[in-house]
């Protein structure tokens, strides 16, 4: 990238100065289309609806071999939770006020992966793993599907390869279902992927290939060798609208638990969603479905590390996924290992340009901080990353956005998307708490 055009960004868009300088920014999106302006999008609600019934499709066969699904009759969904004590924390210790109710989507406890990417990851191999059996003649569709798990079906998947680049949350949803269903499934993992991640990939039967650099360098060489195999299927996080879809149904049932709740959406009721956001298609499918479910009522901020703000830099600009944050001298440094993407999803990308608010950044010890705070308050423990949409009710606030686009705090509801950590070993997470204490003066 030519310096001098580096320049003219800068001079263009002054916050990136910031940026540079690793200092925490709020932006708001401009481009953000009203629902009734919005077209041409590569993906529509008819394609979320059809997402949904593949889960449904599926139900039985996770039931039965993921028992953490049974007691929903086989679906991946996780709890929505008020958290009204955190709310307190938040506005004793960042000395602020936060109007309306705010809740955790606790994607953190979701069933096989521990994480958002149980959205996206299974429902990805799911739709590949039908593919090729009804191709194969052994699966009509108004059959059930609980025969994904014969010796037959697992025998016949063997034959076939997988692959993913991941940070590590990808590559576990990935590898476990991919390994549970008779893949032989890699995983080329970036150098700031998790040991104990990488563990439990080869405890699950997944093989992980290492590499020094970053995601953009795990996800390239894992789509090269992979595709370079007959028979074999590489999960694309940086172009895939399977993932894309696979995130999307959350708004589906989100939209029941809020019913549940009797908690009302609309213009006089908004609702704001904080999505911590990596190469941008997990946080752009939830932002996109939401859109699709609740209209304009809803405001999507995604956050990312100071260190990495690769969807920032993209949407900013408009080139997307043709600038990396190492264009700017950021390193793509940081402790929200899920976060640390130097570039964006190109499929994302040209969507949640219409469809989000805006992007704020955070610094790594405050995800620490975040952390020991709702663990302390709610009994809620996280990982680093998922913390990040919580200070996201605070930055509306200072930012003014309600007085701009004329929208009433009061009624609003805010619902921070905890997007991992039920799989993170004990010793880790300890160690997590204690970084944020000693950072909070504990």
């Amino acid at each position: 990238m030519q310096q001098q055009q580096i320049n003219s960004w800068i001079e263009q868009y002054p916050m990136l100065k910031n940026m540079i300088n690793l200092e925490t920014v709020f932006w708001l999106n401009s481009k953000r289309k009203k629902m009734a302006d919005i077209s041409g999008l590569a993906v529509n609600l008819a394609d979320m609806q059809r997402a949904e019934q593949l889960w449904q499709r599926f139900a039985p066969y996770l039931a039965t071999e993921f028992p953490d699904t049974a007691a929903a009759n086989g679906i991946v969904e996780s709890p929505l939770r008020e958290i009204p004590m955190m709310k307190q924390q938040l506005d004793d210790h960042y000395d602020g006020e936060i109007e309306g109710k705010l809740f955790l989507k606790c994607d953190n406890e979701l069933p096989i992966a521990g994480s958002i990417k149980a959205r996206g990851g299974v429902y990805e191999v799911l739709h590949h793993a039908e593919k090729l059996a009804i191709a194969a003649g052994l699966l009509a569709t108004e059959q059930s599907y609980e025969q994904f798990s014969s010796q037959q079906f697992k025998q016949f998947f063997s034959h076939y390869s997988i692959g993913v680049g991941s940070t590590g949350n990808l590559g576990l949803s990935i590898g476990i279902i991919s390994a549970k269903l008779g893949f032989q499934v890699s995983v080329y993992m970036s150098s700031d992927a998790k040991q104990w991640k990488k563990d439990l990939l080869r405890e699950k039967g997944a093989t992980v290939v290492e590499f020094e650099g970053d995601f953009s360098e795990a996800i390239a060489a894992g789509r090269q060798r992979t595709l370079a195999k007959s028979d074999a299927y590489f999960v694309d996080d940086e172009k895939s609208e399977h993932l894309f879809l696979g995130y999307s149904v959350a708004a589906f049932r989100l939209k029941q638990q809020l019913d549940a709740a009797a908690i009302q959406v609309d213009a006089d009721h908004p609702l704001f969603v904080y999505l911590p956001c990596g190469v941008g298609g997990a946080p752009g499918g939830i932002a996109f479905g939401m859109r699709q479910i609740f209209g304009d009522a809803v405001h999507c901020f995604f956050v990312e590390p100071t260190h990495s703000p690769a969807v920032l830099v993209g949407l900013m600009t408009g080139e997307k996924e043709k600038l990396c944050v190492q264009d700017f001298g950021i390193d793509n440094v940081t402790e929200g290992d899920g976060l640390a993407v130097g570039r964006p999803s190109s499929f994302a990308s040209g969507i949640s340009e219409k469809t989000i608010s805006g992007i704020y950044t955070i610094e790594d010890q405050e995800l620490f901080k975040l952390l020991t705070l709702l663990a302390d308050s709610e009994e809620i423990f996280i990982e680093p990353s998922a913390t990040a949409g919580l200070l996201g009710p605070l930055k509306i606030r200072a930012s003014g956005y309600a007085k701009t686009n004329q929208v009433s705090m009061t009624a609003a509801t805010h619902i921070v998307w905890s997007t991992g950590g039920a799989l993170v070993p004990q010793e880790e997470m300890n160690g997590f708490y204690q970084r944020g204490k000693a950072y909070l003066g504990g």
